[in-house]
């Protein structure tokens, strides 16, 4: 996130963000383009300089603040091509492991639509902190050029898109055997810009689709709140599932045959489960610290090695490419698995389900009684609270609370207590807490799981609680 008053520039959890005509303006652009091109001209100075490809969502002047990106780019000599048409996070995400050295893309994703923003991608993934932290040192000191007479050519790079998620799904084969119709909404993201390629059987029922730079008045956030609508649907088709992607169409969310909003944590075991029925993995599970302990169970009983790496899913992606690395899933809705890029994917993702459908011949409500009983019940709840001023540093926050915990909580005793990311609290039963203060603003953002609603609740109250007194 952008912080406003001192003016500068940060790549946070995923990107550059802020507020249209306040933070997000013309000259920030042109400023955070000259910043990569400096980047480049530094990091390739012997080695050929890699192309660029610039993509947008449907946010307000996003075509617009992406032309302004790829002009100062090719204003530095860089050979860079824009996309035709508003595309998906994920297909620029493609392009960097199809000949494009880097690539960028205009969005906010899933914040609301007065914001805008930036993202960086790399070998198929976002570019890792490093090479972000990097680039905000050259942006800082960066001196736009002026792009006069450049010309940028531009393409339409939804073709490569297609072809990628159909080489690992066939859509329409997968389609014509579902049982029932299946709803795909896109909450008016950029996911629609694809739909008629990917979703274009009589199976698949599209709500959200049209173009609307306000997102229908909500934020394009794949959460429970935001998608009564999709709920409301599921129930009145009588659908096999429902599947929504939020703005830059990276994150996935599932609705149940009865209507239910699967929370992830009850989502990524689903998928697990299945994923490790088709073949035999041997890599690790890696998932983010705010993550749940189903698809924990699900690794150990499996004898498959598990790891925990802070929020964003940049750190999934990075042991991905680094490690074996079976299956990869954030809290936000972000899922990836072996044999694909290593990025989320919203798209890959509703046609991984469709296809676990399809080759179970069961229903979501019926594979997740399954999930339940060999491995027990989730009930994950996250609540956001307000604070009076920012929490600048979350080690020594975590460190302080950690120092004060008793022996037991909630009857239990405490296993780990784990500060890559805020302080996670986990039990002797599996049960866990997470406070994690957003750095950026004044927000604690506290995140637990039991086996009932009631027993998550007591957790969370207990959590504000140690805050209050720290």
């Amino acid at each position: 996130m952008s912080s406003h008053q001192s003016n500068h520039i940060s790549f946070g959890t995923d990107g550059f963000r802020g507020i249209i005509a306040r933070d997000f303006t013309y000259d920030v652009v042109r400023k955070i383009a000259q910043g990569m091109a400096d980047y480049i001209s530094h990091k390739y100075m012997r080695t050929e300089k890699p192309t660029v490809a610039v993509g947008y969502d449907r946010r307000f002047m996003s075509d617009m603040f992406a032309r302004t990106m790829a002009e100062i780019l090719a204003a530095n000599g860089y050979d860079v091509t824009l996309s035709a048409t508003p595309l998906a996070t994920p297909a620029v995400s493609l392009l960097t492991s199809k000949g494009y050295g880097m690539g960028v893309v205009v969005t906010a994703s899933h914040n609301n639509h007065y914001y805008n923003g930036i993202k960086v991608k790399q070998n198929g993934r976002s570019a890792p902190p490093s090479v972000t932290a990097e680039i905000e040192n050259y942006v800082a000191k960066a001196v736009p050029m002026k792009p006069s007479g450049v010309q940028v050519p531009v393409k339409d790079f939804r073709p490569i898109y297609v072809e990628y998620l159909n080489s690992k799904v066939p859509a329409a084969k997968v389609q014509a055997k579902l049982a029932g119709p299946v709803l795909v909404d896109f909450m008016y993201g950029v996911g629609a810009e694809t739909a008629g390629d990917i979703f274009g059987s009589k199976n698949v029922i599209k709500i959200r689709e049209r173009h609307d730079p306000l997102f229908g008045g909500i934020s394009p956030e794949p959460v429970e709140k935001n998608l009564q609508e999709l709920v409301a649907a599921v129930k009145k088709h009588k659908a096999l599932f429902g599947a929504a992607l939020d703005g830059d169409a990276d994150r996935f969310a599932l609705v149940s045959d009865k209507g239910q909003y699967m929370t992830p944590c009850q989502t990524a075991p689903l998928m697990l489960e299945y994923l490790l029925s088709k073949d035999k993995y041997k890599g690790k599970i890696v998932q983010a610290v705010s993550m749940g302990y189903l698809t924990k169970r699900i690794a150990r009983a499996a004898g498959l090695p598990f790891d925990e790496v802070p929020v964003g899913f940049k750190y999934i992606a990075e042991k991905m490419l680094n490690e074996d690395v079976t299956f990869g899933v954030e809290e936000s809705g972000g899922y990836a698995w072996k044999g694909n890029l290593p990025e989320r994917d919203g798209a890959l993702t509703a046609l991984f389900v469709m296809e676990m459908v399809v080759k179970t011949g069961k229903t979501i409500s019926a594979l997740y009684a399954e999930i339940e009983k060999k491995y027990g019940k989730s009930c994950f709840v996250r609540r956001d609270f307000k604070m009076d001023k920012p929490i600048p540093n979350k080690h020594s926050f975590a460190v302080k609370i950690k120092k004060k915990l008793p022996k037991l909580l909630l009857g239990h005793k405490i296993t780990e207590t784990n500060t890559i990311d805020g302080l996670k609290i986990v039990l002797d039963n599996d049960w866990w807490v997470l406070m994690r203060p957003s750095g950026t603003e004044p927000l604690l953002r506290t995140y637990a799981e039991t086996d009932s609603q009631e027993s998550t609740k007591k957790f969370l109250d207990l959590a504000f609680k140690f805050v209050e007194h720290k």
